[in-house]
């Protein structure tokens, strides 16, 4: 197992009845539903959630049904948060497309990611599991502040590491984390191992996180289906910025803190030189490292298995990512 089509590989028959189910619970009797919903989900992407919530129930032995379902919530959640999120954003593109904002407006945006979200927590009490229950509300909840503080924190070039990450983990590694400790609950996994499950979903998301803020710097507009220095026209400080803002002085610091303050990416060019200057992406690259061993540490309690080697295949592979 080498790449990410190997790990689709392993779940073919998992990954098509997971799809069948997304298919038949996104139908709605409304028209604009039906057409938006299918525009969206079809705008290409991984699935990486619910792939990891596959993989981990497999990990730990499931023998059930319900982990395709699963799968279908956390990514209808994923999916309505990628809505509201173009909306505040003001963005234009997403994987290279138009964004659902863009073509149908911010009004029919808005009802459908609450559509969304409500078809998916219809779905989530058909396991019957008040543990799983409470973990998506509280999951749904931590996103929703995460994206609040995202906001609040916008413009703001005092942002600190710790911070940043308060964020990242609210944002983005929490769904990670839910992800991979439904799949462990699912299959009546012991203490120890669902713990480790929400442990390596956090790391994970949180290298994946650190990894999508540096290529906003680093890659291209072609490869990322958007422009390149995005977050800070948006005013957003991440691990890049904060690395570098702590090691320059003088005019260069000013440049940087001006650019952010004013979510200016006018001058995106210099900016990238002088990350690359004082080695911020070496910095961030190895923070994203750092979260990526302690996922796969996390595994170790784990029997070795194929489905277990997908999972650590996957830290690698967040970190190799070029969009």
């Amino acid at each position: 197992m080498n790449n990410f089509a190997d790990i689709q590989k392993l779940l073919k028959s998992d990954l098509k009845k997971t799809d069948k189910v997304l298919i038949k619970r996104l139908s709605s009797n409304v028209a604009l539903i039906n057409q938006m919903s299918s525009y969206i989900i079809n705008a290409g992407g991984k699935r990486l959630r619910p792939l990891l919530l596959l993989l981990c129930a497999k990990a730990t032995g499931y023998q059930g049904n319900h982990h395709h379902l699963m799968a279908v919530v956390i990514e209808l959640i994923h999916t309505a948060t990628l809505l509201h999120d173009d909306i505040v954003d003001e963005s234009a593109t997403r994987r290279g497309k138009d964004t659902a904002n863009e073509v149908w407006g911010n009004a029919a945006s808005v009802l459908v990611g609450d559509f969304l979200y409500s078809r998916a927590f219809e779905m989530m009490v058909e396991p019957d599991s008040m543990r799983i229950m409470k973990i998506l509300s509280k999951t749904t909840n931590s996103i929703a502040e995460g994206e609040v503080l995202q906001l609040l924190n916008c413009q703001n070039s005092e942002l600190s590491e710790a911070e940043y990450f308060n964020v990242i983990e609210r944002k983005t590694a929490c769904l990670f984390q839910a992800s991979t400790q439904i799949g462990g609950i699912l299959s009546n996994a012991d203490e120890k191992q669902e713990l480790a499950l929400r442990n390596y979903g956090l790391h994970l998301g949180n290298a994946f996180q650190i990894i999508d803020d540096a290529l906003d710097y680093e890659s291209d507009a072609q490869t990322m289906g958007k422009e390149v220095g995005d977050d800070l026209a948006e005013g957003k400080t991440t691990l890049p910025m904060i690395c570098a803002l702590s090691r320059t002085l003088g005019q260069e610091h000013e440049l940087l803190k001006n650019a952010i303050n004013n979510a200016d990416n006018s001058k995106i060019d210099k900016i990238i030189k002088i990350l690359d200057s004082v080695n911020a992406f070496e910095y961030t690259h190895n923070k994203a490292q750092e979260s990526a061993d302690l996922a796969k540490k996390s595994l170790a309690i784990l029997e070795e298995s194929d489905y277990k080697n997908a999972l650590v295949l996957l830290c690698d592979l967040s970190l190799q990512r070029k969009s």
